[in-house]
């Protein structure tokens, strides 16, 4: 298997993210309205971080808003250089910088808010990541981030894996990558891994309690809701308004808008 930063270089290659932008268009709409309201809360001198900014999607997004104080951190070269063409085709401008999210060179206490979506659930040490983002927000800082939500499906898979080898017969997988075959999976946490492609060195999954265990040493979580049912997964198609109750309430990315703890 390819080590972690030579599988992120291809993904960036692939434009792997931009199929993020599409398919979470709904999450996307609402991160960036918390951060716009962060901004509004505290006017020109915010400050905002990228964290895992992949090729810059979310970098853009917030410039083109006229974000001022933005930094953009990945940790591949590769993503960096599509993150800065993007910007400089749109005349934008972000300050970029190789980074490991479990240990970043910038100083205590830099950021405003931090973004950090789909990252952690892919670092050795996550909680190391989560507290990394703490020690770069400032007092009372956001950020808002997301994870691979352990939703019903995941939990109750080991009843339900008959149930997902007959989707496998009927034709139901996921293309490309190496994932053709991940309804036949019997590990959760490997599910979680192909998902990604099987060349994906590390996925995590968490329940809502996990989630929280893992947050709440370093930050108050003011909110979270879910996202992302992969319907095209599936062997035939459902209704839309099926699909959308599904994304709601049993999407398999869970996100989260939380807040530095004041020290005691």
């Amino acid at each position: 298997m390819k080590d972690a930063v030579a599988v992120f270089n291809e993904w960036a290659e692939l434009d792997k993210d931009l199929g993020m932008e599409k398919g979470h268009a709904d999450a996307v709409t609402e991160m960036l309205d918390f951060a716009l309201k962060e901004r509004h809360r505290i006017n020109n001198e915010f400050t905002f971080l990228d964290l895992g900014c992949g090729i810059g999607f979310w970098t853009t997004e917030l410039a083109s808003r006229g974000f001022i104080n933005l930094y953009a951190s990945d940790l591949t070269q590769k993503a960096l250089e599509l993150t800065a063409k993007r910007m400089e085709l749109l005349n934008l401008k972000a300050d970029l910088s190789l980074q490991n999210a479990e240990k970043t060179s910038f100083d205590d206490e830099s950021f405003n808010h931090v973004n950090c979506q789909g990252v952690i659930h892919h670092t050795p040490d996550t909680n190391a990541a989560v507290k990394e983002i703490c020690r770069i927000l400032k007092p009372g800082g956001s950020a808002s981030i997301s994870v691979y939500y352990r939703n019903v499906f995941l939990q109750a898979w080991p009843i339900l894996r008959s149930l997902g080898w007959m989707v496998s017969l009927l034709g139901g997988k996921l293309k490309g990558r190496g994932r053709e075959m991940i309804y036949r999976e019997s590990n959760v946490d490997e599910i979680v891994r192909l998902y990604d492609g099987a060349e994906n060195p590390i996925g995590k999954s968490y329940s809502k309690k996990q989630l929280f265990k893992l947050l709440e040493p370093y930050f108050i979580v003011e909110e979270t809701y879910l996202h992302f049912f992969p319907a095209r997964s599936l062997p035939f198609k459902i209704p839309k308004f099926i699909h959308r109750f599904l994304d709601k309430r049993c999407g398999f990315m869970i996100y989260a808008t939380i807040r530095k703890k004041c020290a005691e």
